[in-house]
């Protein structure tokens, strides 16, 4: 359940950045769904592996290349999902930027 709450909220916050952010294009509910669902794994398997690899430049940075990190991966997951485009990248910083955002709240309302 909480799996699913999570899911939905991503896909709105997707639809809400799409409608705030110029550069972000979203075509549809289901596309957002879609699009919180190929983030959420790419969050899952890439992620990880590429802090790992940027992990000299992130210690030289004090952590703050994984928000570049973050809008690569927001980029390559509209490159995925149709009806899910991002225009540049400082489009893609920003939404990544939400959806952290989105993201920390979420996890701060349903801890346990």
């Amino acid at each position: 359940m909480y799996l699913l709450l999570r899911w939905i909220i991503n896909a709105l916050a997707i639809l809400a950045i799409a409608y705030f952010v110029p550069g972000i294009v979203v075509s549809g509910f289901y596309a957002a769904l879609i699009a919180a669902l190929v983030l959420g794994i790419i969050n899952a398997l890439l992620r990880p592996i590429l802090i790992l690899l940027t992990l000299p430049v992130n210690v030289l940075t004090l952590g703050l290349f994984t928000l570049f990190i973050n809008a690569i991966l927001f980029w390559l997951a509209s490159t995925i999902v149709k009806g899910f485009s991002v225009a540049d990248f400082k489009a893609a910083f920003i939404g990544a930027l939400i959806m952290w955002l989105v993201s920390w709240i979420t996890n701060w309302l349903f801890r346990s």
